[in-house]
C-alpha cells in the first residue's frame, strides 16, 4: 500500500493578495524559483499530482494587529486536506486570549517566524507565549537558522533552539528547516539527536540528499517530519528526493505520516 503523505510545510494566501506577495516574496530572495502562484488552488493541484493528502499552509501575522483577518482566512480555507497553522505577532494584545482561541477554533497549532516578525527566539516577551502554546496543547511550528531573505542575524540559531526544548520541555516544538536552515554545523553540534521533532522544508536544497539522509538517521527518523516549502518548491520532486535518500520503508512512512499523525493526534 502507498505511503500516506502529509506535507508538514507548505505557504499560500488569499486570492486577493497572492500575486503581490509572491511578487514581494521573490524580489527578497535571489535564485529562489516559485513553483506554484500562491494560491490554495494551485497547492491543491500540485498535491493532486504528487498524491499528497494533506497539506499544513504556514501564516505569518507581519504586524500586529493582524490575528483576526488570519484567523478567519484560515478558517476559510481549511478542510480535510488544507490544514492552516495561524499566526499571531508577538507584539499582539491578549497573545494568551488568542493562543486560545486558535485551539479553540481547532486548530492544530501556531507559526512563528522570528526574521518576519522581528524578535529572538530567546526574547523574554516570547515566554508568554510559549508557556500559553504548552497550555493549549498546541504545536509550535517555527522557523530555525537564519533566512534566505535577511541579513544572517542569530534570531532563532540552534544554541536557541536547544535551550527552548530545555526549558519548555513540554512544548510541541516542531524545527523547521532540519533545526536551523544554514546553520549546519550548529545543527549537527547542539540540537541532533535531541527530543525535538524537525521538518525537512529546503533542505534538500542547501545539503543534498546523502547528507540531508544523513542527518535524519542520527537525529532519528522518528522525529522528522516531511515538509517542502512549496511555492518555493515543487512537492513532487521534493518527494523523490526524500525517497532517494534510500532510507527504509518504515522511516520514510515514519517521516511522510506516521511522525504527523502521531504529534498532532489525528
Amino acid at each position: 500500500m502507498p505511503s500516506r503523505i502529509i506535507d508538514f510545510h507548505t505557504h499560500a494566501f488569499p486570492d486577493a493578495v497572492a500575486e503581490r506577495a509572491m511578487a514581494n516574496l521573490q524580489s527578497g530572495a535571489t535564485g529562489v524559483e516559485a513553483y506554484l502562484d500562491g494560491t490554495v488552488a494551485d497547492l491543491l493541484r500540485s498535491m493532486d499530482a504528487a498524491g499528497i493528502e494533506k497539506s499544513f499552509i504556514c501564516t505569518i501575522a507581519t504586524r500586529p494587529g493582524q490575528f483576526e483577518g488570519v484567523l478567519t482566512w484560515c478558517d476559510s480555507i481549511r478542510s480535510d486536506r488544507i490544514l492552516p497553522f495561524p499566526s499571531l505577532h508577538p507584539k499582539d494584545d491578549d497573545k494568551p486570549q488568542k493562543i486560545q482561541q486558535i485551539a479553540r477554533e481547532g486548530f492544530h497549532g501556531v507559526k512563528l517566524h522570528p526574521f518576519y516578525q522581528n524578535f529572538y527566539a530567546n526574547d523574554p516577551r516570547m515566554r508568554e507565549i510559549y508557556d500559553n502554546i504548552c497550555t493549549s496543547q498546541l504545536v509550535l511550528l517555527l522557523h530555525c537558522g537564519y533566512d534566505i531573505a535577511f541579513p544572517r542575524e542569530r534570531r532563532v540559531d540552534p544554541a536557541k533552539i536547544r535551550d527552548l526544548a530545555q526549558n519548555w520541555p513540554d512544548l510541541k516544538l516542531v524545527a523547521a528547516h532540519m533545526g536551523g536552515w544554514d546553520a549546519w554545523d550548529e545543527v549537527e553540534q547542539l540540537i541532533l539527536g535531541r527530543n525535538i521533532y524537525m521538518d525537512i522544508s529546503f533542505t534538500f536544497r542547501s545539503l543534498g540528499v546523502q547528507k540531508t539522509a544523513d542527518l535524519i538517521r542520527r537525529h532519528g527518523p522518528q522525529k522528522v517530519l516531511f515538509g517542502t516549502d512549496s511555492p518555493w518548491n515543487d512537492q513532487s520532486q521534493e518527494l523523490k528526493l526524500l525517497r532517494d535518500t534510500n532510507l527504509p520503508q518504515a522511516d520514510l512512512d515514519l517521516i511522510l505520516s506516521q511522525n504527523a499523525l502521531r504529534l498532532l493526534d489525528i
